[in-house]
């Protein structure tokens, strides 16, 4: 029997073929009808030469094309690499390059972009158009042939953000995909045919592709696309389609909470949320939990983790700060720079093991035995675990600030940060010194209508951190840069010069 990830959508709509899979507004895809067009469109790559184990590109918004597209390409057995909608030509002809893609399909709107990178990249460009794309399905001959693919084989290459050097294209294989949807949907989230999931994350991006996609299609639930996240949009979507389900990284949780009258919307359905991609701030897990009545976990991962590695579980104590526990079929551990388990309490790097791992770095050997040592998969992450097995991330290895002698996370300041009542968003980054190597510095956004001076707020987190700790330069900011997800890329956060850091 082929492992093939394409199956989960198959079996759904055999199972139940009007339940509706997707939806964007009035826009209404059945599981038959998904099922269907995803014939048509691995008909139509079939007819362009495309055939298993070659690349395609999708670079689509959270549209219901994309999961056509998806489906589609895996169900010829080709390798989908998916790509952020925002990047520009140059970065889409990297990735085309990188990945020797054969036909990127895209969404015409980001045309310049997408068709300039893929001529760059002597890739065929396909565009999705709405109108035009289900005439091009239509009018195809669907090849509804399940490619027969091994567990170990490629399904997904997924390019991470790249904080350090160009990105490296992570090989998902269809294994890890379908067991870490799967063990996502059943004993995390428990989703039902039932369920409705707010599709807020990109689909373009593991958290999302995994956990709502996926998932959902696993255990047959309905997701409710957002092609673009907007916070009183989102709490429209809740109330109207009775979302049961909401996933998404901590900015978002905190973009909702802030909403001018986010009470006269009805969350009532909402049973429970998920957080990942990035620390959530106990504040904002307090503040949303206590506005909206719903629990929210919050779990870990990395592109090269499928992504989920761990999580709190609903059926276990949930600890506010925490990332949980490994997910079913996953261990960690953490280990000291010599690569030993440090002492419980102690931080260390955080390594994985299990059905997760990718399978490589695409055409980066070197890179691969770097982060993969005896199946263990080095993170980057600084964490330490509690006497119950808890895990909690201390910080980024690369994020990690020495000043003077002293090791600074800057997670640690930032929680103080988010406890100050006109903050809505902070940053805490190293600024370059001269005498210690590093200083503490902060970016803040204000909440609407607040203000607060840079004096005040050194001392309110000097009262509450060891000296050598709190941030001796602050700035304000009206936004602070975001990636995809919503995440903080703190590597595009410019310090001011010194004349205008208070």
């Amino acid at each position: 029997m082929s492992e093939n990830l394409a199956r989960i959508m198959l079996d759904a709509a055999e199972e139940k073929p009007d339940g509706i899979a997707v939806k964007l507004d009035d826009i209404e895809l059945n599981y038959a009808f998904l099922k269907e067009g995803s014939a048509r469109m691995a008909g139509v790559l079939k007819e362009k030469g495309v055939g298993p184990g070659d690349r395609v590109g999708v670079m689509l918004p959270n549209v219901p094309y994309f999961p056509v597209a998806y489906y589609g390409v895996l169900q010829l057995g080709a390798v989908v690499v998916p790509m952020n909608v925002l990047m520009k030509s140059r970065e889409v002809q990297f990735y085309l390059e990188d990945s020797e893609t054969k036909i990127l399909i895209a969404w015409s709107d980001f045309e310049e972009a997408a068709k300039g990178g893929a001529d760059a990249a002597g890739a065929e460009y396909l565009p999705v158009k709405r109108g035009e794309f289900e005439k091009l399905l239509g009018e195809a001959e669907g090849d509804h042939e399940v490619a027969d693919r091994a567990g170990d084989e490629t399904a997904v290459i997924l390019y991470t953000s790249g904080t350090t050097g160009q990105p490296k294209g992570a090989e998902l294989t269809h294994d890890n995909l379908y067991k870490n949807a799967t063990v996502s949907a059943g004993t995390l989230v428990e989703i039902s045919d039932e369920d409705k999931l707010l599709g807020a994350l990109p689909l373009f991006h593991s958290f999302g592709q995994t956990c709502c996609l996926n998932a959902a299609v696993c255990r047959r639930a309905m997701i409710s696309l957002i092609p673009r996240f907007d916070p009183e949009k989102a709490l429209e979507i809740i109330q109207r389609d009775g979302i049961t389900i909401f996933e998404g990284v901590p900015t978002m949780y905190n973009a909702m909470l802030a909403v001018e009258g986010r009470d006269g919307f009805d969350t009532s359905t909402l049973r429970l949320c998920l957080s990942g991609g990035a620390a959530m701030p106990a504040e904002t897990m307090r503040g949303f939990e206590e506005a909206f009545g719903c629990k929210i976990l919050e779990g870990y991962g990395l592109s090269e983790t499928s992504p989920v590695a761990s999580f709190n579980h609903p059926d276990r104590e949930r600890k506010p700060g925490s990332i949980g526990t490994p997910i079913e079929g996953v261990e960690m551990k953490v280990l000291d720079d010599d690569g030993n388990e440090v002492e419980q309490g102690e931080v260390g790097e955080i390594v994985i093991r299990g059905h997760n791992v990718m399978k490589g770095y695409w055409n980066s050997p070197d890179a691969t035995e770097e982060a993969i040592v005896d199946g263990w998969f080095y993170t980057g992450d600084i964490a330490k675990i509690d006497e119950d097995g808890y895990f909690f991330i201390v910080d980024r290895k690369k994020d990690l600030i020495i000043r003077g002698g002293y090791n600074v996370y800057p997670r640690e300041i930032e929680e103080v940060l988010y406890e100050h009542p006109a903050i809505q968003e902070a940053a805490v980054v190293g600024v370059p010194n001269d005498e210690l190597g590093e200083e503490i510095g902060a970016a803040v956004v204000l909440k609407k209508g607040e203000e607060l001076d840079a004096d005040e707020l050194k001392s309110y987190v000097k009262e509450q951190v060891a000296a050598y700790k709190y941030p001796r330069k602050v700035w304000f900011l009206d936004e602070l840069p975001k990636g995809p997800t919503g995440k903080i890329l703190k590597r595009e956060i410019e310090v001011p010069s010194a004349s205008s850091v208070e």
